[in-house]
């Protein structure tokens, strides 16, 4: 009968051709930056995409205008030859407006020399992108056929004869297959707690990172709970207790965590069971190109008897990177299928061994069979025997054709009365490491790892107490914090390039990494800073254009305006915190690059239709971008592209007249004036169009976004030229939506850490009093506290599983520590003068009160304290630096009383406008409170 219908059917509605390609001058070649592409007829009747990626990303696409009126079932086919290295194919259909795009992809397409036919259904078209709410695809004005670099390379693709057939309705069909994650997360919610990950358990998991620095290519998780991933997308390491018929889980213990000294990225899980207690700990040591992950496994018992019972390191087709992740690493299961155990070593999937470090009394394995999978069946099965019983001792061999395999390291221990045992494992992530690691370890197993653990943490201390911040006891997490934000800038890059994260964002963006930079120099580690921008620079494309960001398919060309202004400002911030100038000379050609580029963009938006009164907001801003996450719809004009381009236009100023470049200068020192009166032109045009009294995030939308508005303040010099009464009504609104939020007053359901930008801010405006509740707020946010981090999104609900990016999220960290380090010392754009302790309570400086050590500034290294002495404020202020222009400022503290008489190195001096100024350190300003 169905057939029938079919039949019928296809004698009524003939398939339609759209294209024949007897018209060679209908389409257009196009390639992204410094992408070349041709095109050729071949017999009058098939068109050929000739292209060269020429060592960059980007795509290579093929054109036309093509109204199309789509039936409400559909068959889109077309023929494809051609030659070329695996890359996406893609197919594109846009509407009239030429904003909402339906795609058709196959990834790593390599096509045949001879013809192939491709056909799309309905059903096989993604809305991809756009702001259009109805995303049923029913018009269409424009078509494209697109190959976006996977390897990039030369090649041509070819097409031919594209037709749309009318379908009839499709009947519904069965359910889609489950996916291992689906039919994982159904089994979890039918076993009992604690036998599968919490991530599969229905709750929201946490984890913290694991590695060398720079070595983000191989690098562990390790999960709130104790499991292990061993490697980027890898499966986990998980340990069990068995005491007699009891198994002993996360869910079943009491779970805290820790780092080493509290800040040191060397994470522990403890799991207390009455008196009984393990302790997982997880670092790496080794160089990026020869690393290991050490794993540490303490049992104490704690009670007055012995104990015995058998601890289970699992290895389970588990990533601690929970299912809810699905952005560039998508989270969940990771295959396990093949297990080797030797007797002294297990292999994993043929490759991957992990290395016990003392004797196994036995290993059993487990997967998939006819009876089906339940990933909690092996824990249960060890549960109802004594684990070592029936289990092998010798090698022992699984395959698992499902990827589902998983395996148990068994160690049966007698724990004394009191009394401790620690099991070592060894994961090495390279060859070498793991040929040379067969004889490192002799003697007692603990004590070696131990001595590891100890060389590990002496070589994170040189790295992250290049600058010390002393604050009172019930403030010390922020100095913690502090400096494991900067273990996770430098955990979290690959060699030189600086990345937000390891896993959903594995690439380096420039404009994280010139923010990062900016928290490296002042952190002592201008040689890391200096690594990024060397390895960045050369990806520029040759128009001028820095890529937004870079990964191993080399330069992406999406447009994100903000970028040009950002590779200027990082290579600024390494001459203003080194003053080598041998190495300004070499990045000059990327400044210049990048101004000319910028003058053209610029000039692009100086257009007569940008006169009239509906866009006279848009006039010379930087053109629309999607650099801003929430214009990824749709690119707007931001203004946070244009704060960066301005800071730009400012540093290369600067850097030109430090290479003794006077035309240069006042060449580009015009054109950043033009533009900076264009801006504020622009920025007051759409606060009247709007009908608004802050500073919008974009001069079509008129909305409120201060986290982005931050950058107005710093980097950039927007107090100098903004009228202050904006600014303060800007985060005045910022402010009380904080509060409202805080109190419970307004719903909301997450945030992204960003917003820490605003304490810098705040401190800029002198609103001192209000940085202690954002900081309480904020640090409320890490998930676990005692890790010292954030994530990229923070849910309200600890446990409602949601996205959350990468954990930690090494952009976040570089915007709490600026923060954190303008809490003491900023330098104001305004007269060049260092600020000292305007984002301090007045209450912390009781008892010891504040200081601050080698401080890195582009006058030298800052130190002082500052503390409340005898009825008196005490600045002691060390050498190290020679004072900015503007001199060390130290505001008055005390917004509810008047400046008290002040003497300087034992003389007199006057306040004004509630600020002393000294110009010459050593320094001691004592003052009458």
């Amino acid at each position: 009968m169905v057939l029938g219908l079919w039949l019928a059917f296809g004698m009524a509605a003939q398939a339609q051709t759209l294209d024949d390609f007897s018209q060679p001058t209908l389409w257009h070649a196009e390639g992204t930056d410094d992408v070349s592409t041709s095109l050729r007829s071949v017999d009058g009747k098939a068109l050929c995409l000739a292209f060269d990626f020429q060592g960059v990303s980007g795509a290579a696409t093929l054109r036309r205008t093509l109204p199309i009126t789509f039936p409400d079932n559909f068959a889109l086919s077309f023929d494809v030859r051609g030659t070329m290295a695996p890359n996406d194919l893609q197919l594109k259909l846009i509407d009239a407006s030429g904003d909402n795009v339906w795609w058709f992809r196959r990834e790593h397409f390599e096509p045949t020399a001879t013809w192939q036919h491709i056909e799309v259904r309905r059903r096989d078209i993604e809305f991809a992108w756009g702001p259009g709410k109805d995303r049923t695809l029913r018009h269409t004005h424009g078509l494209e056929f697109t190959v976006y670099a996977g390897q990039g390379g030369k090649g041509e693709l070819c097409v031919d004869n594209l037709k749309l057939a009318p379908l009839p309705t499709e009947p519904a069909t069965a359910a889609p297959p489950k996916t291992p994650n689906a039919l994982l997360l159904e089994q979890a919610a039918q076993a009992p707690r604690g036998l599968y990950p919490r991530g599969f358990s229905g709750e929201q998991s946490y984890w913290t990172l694991v590695g060398v620095d720079g070595g983000a290519k191989h690098s562990a998780l390790l999960s709130e709970d104790g499991a292990v991933e061993v490697d980027k997308g890898g499966w986990s390491i998980e340990p069990l207790l068995f005491s007699d018929h009891e198994i002993i889980h996360w869910a079943s213990v009491k779970t805290t965590q820790r780092l080493e000294d509290g800040y040191l990225p060397i994470p522990t899980v403890h799991w207390q069971a009455d008196t009984l207690s393990l302790e997982t700990t997880a670092f790496a040591t080794g160089t990026p190109q020869r690393s290991q992950l050490l794993l540490r496994y303490v049992l104490h018992n704690d009670s007055d008897r012995p104990r015995q019972l058998t601890l289970a390191l699992m290895t389970r087709p588990f990533q601690v990177n929970p299912p809810t992740q699905f952005l560039n690493t998508p989270g969940g299961i990771s295959s396990i299928h093949d297990l080797y155990w030797d007797g002294h070593s297990l292999t994993v999937n043929g490759h991957t061994r992990v290395l016990p470090l003392q004797h196994t009394d036995a290993f059993v394995a487990d997967g998939f069979d006819t009876r089906g999978y339940d990933a909690a069946a092996l824990a249960q099965r060890l549960a109802g025997q004594r684990p070592t019983e029936n289990t092998q001792r010798g090698a022992s061999r699984l395959h698992d054709a499902q990827g589902f395999g998983q395996g148990a390291m068994l160690y049966r221990l007698e724990l004394p009365a009191h009394g401790s045992r620690t099991v070592g494992l060894v994961v090495p992530w390279h060859e070498e490491s793991m040929a040379a690691f067969d004889d490192t370890v002799s003697g007692d197993a603990a004590v070696w790892l131990q001595q590891q653990l100890v060389s590990t943490a002496n070589l994170w201390r040189d790295k992250l107490n290049r600058v010390t911040l002393h604050l009172p006891r019930a403030q010390q997490a922020i100095a913690d914090t502090a400096r494991s934000a900067l273990a996770q800038m430098l955990l979290s890059r690959d060699g030189p390039a600086l990345q937000p994260g390891t896993r959903s964002y594995a690439r380096s963006w420039v404009r994280d990494g010139a923010m990062m930079t900016e928290g490296l120099v002042r952190s002592g580690h201008a040689e890391v800073a200096a690594e990024f921008v060397r390895w960045y620079a050369p990806h520029q494309f040759s128009n001028g254009k820095v890529p937004c960001c870079v990964d191993a398919r080399g330069s992406d060309p999406v447009p994100e305006n903000d970028s040009h202004g950002e590779m200027i400002f990082a290579i600024a911030e390494l001459w203003r915190y080194t003053h080598d100038r041998a190495e300004l000379e070499k990045l000059w050609p990327t400044v210049a690059r990048a101004v000319t580029y910028m003058d053209k963009l610029r000039e692009s938006e100086r257009s007569p239709a940008n006169q009239t009164a509906e866009r006279r907001a848009l006039y010379g801003l930087m053109p629309a971008s999607i650099s801003h996450e929430g214009y990824s719809a749709k690119p707007m004009h931001s203004y946070w592209d244009d704060f960066w381009a301005l800071q730009g236009y400012d540093d290369a100023v600067l850097l030109a007249t430090a290479l003794d470049k006077p035309d240069d200068a006042a060449r580009i020192a015009s054109a950043r004036d033009t533009f900076r009166t264009d801006l504020q032109r622009s920025i007051n045009a759409a606060m009247t169009q709007h009908g608004i009294d802050f500073l919008p995030g974009a001069a079509e939308l008129g909305d409120f976004d201060a986290t982005s508005t931050t950058i107005a303040l710093s980097p950039n010099d927007g107090q100098t030229w903004l009228p202050p009464g904006l600014l303060e009504r800007t985060f005045e609104r910022y402010w009380q939506g904080f509060l409202q939020r805080r109190d419970g007053k307004t719903e909301w359901d997450d945030y992204t850490p960003y917003e820490l930008r605003t304490i810098a801010s705040f401190v800029r405006l002198g609103w001192r009093d209000r940085v202690e509740p954002l900081l309480t707020f904020f640090f409320a946010g890490r998930r676990p506290a005692a890790w010292n981090q954030w994530a990229e999104v923070v849910g309200r609900d600890l446990r409602k599983p949601r996205f959350v990016g990468d954990m930690p999220h090494a952009w976040i960290a570089s915007d709490y520590l600026r923060s954190a380090y303008d809490l003491f010392a900023y330098e104001r754009a305004g007269d060049h003068a260092l600020v000292l302790a305007a984002g301090i309570p007045s209450t912390w400086l009781q008892g010891e009160g504040v200081g601050i050590e080698r401080l890195r500034t582009p006058y030298g290294e800052l130190g002082y304290t500052l503390r409340e002495v005898g009825g008196k404020l005490e600045l002691r202020v060390k050498k190290g630096l020679t004072p900015p222009p503007g001199g060390l400022v130290l505001p008055w503290p005390y917004a509810d009383k008047p400046p008290g008489q002040a003497w300087l190195n034992g003389q007199p001096v006057a306040w004004r406008a509630r600020e002393i100024v000294i110009r010459t350190v050593p320094a001691t300003l004592n003052i009458e409170r």
